[in-house]
């Protein structure tokens, strides 16, 4: 698995682009494939600490799901995590420094 995280603010607001790489696969499509299960169950991102955006996911997304979101009160310098969690617990973690 990974994650690219891109930041940038705009004005007052911060721009962030999320793309994670997983197969994003359900049981019915995994029992089809003949592949294992794997998909996120959910996505979290902070700055300082505190959440500023958070999506609950499943195998309804496509494969290397992509997001944008936006969101104010972060200052260039600031530094944002992503947390991923996987349908067996696992998570994950990166960081952006925020341009």
């Amino acid at each position: 698995m990974g994650m690219k995280i891109k930041a940038k603010i705009k004005g007052d607001v911060t721009e962030v682009k999320l793309l994670l790489s997983n197969p994003m696969i359900g049981k019915e499509e995994a029992e089809t494939k003949k592949v294992p299960v794997s998909y996120l169950t959910h996505v979290t991102a902070k700055v300082g600490g505190k959440v500023v955006w958070e999506a609950s996911t499943g195998p309804f997304l496509s494969k290397d799901p992509y997001f944008m979101f936006q969101f104010k009160g972060a200052k260039a310098g600031d530094e944002i995590v992503v947390e991923t969690i996987d349908d067996k617990g696992a998570t994950e973690t990166d960081k952006d420094v925020i341009k």
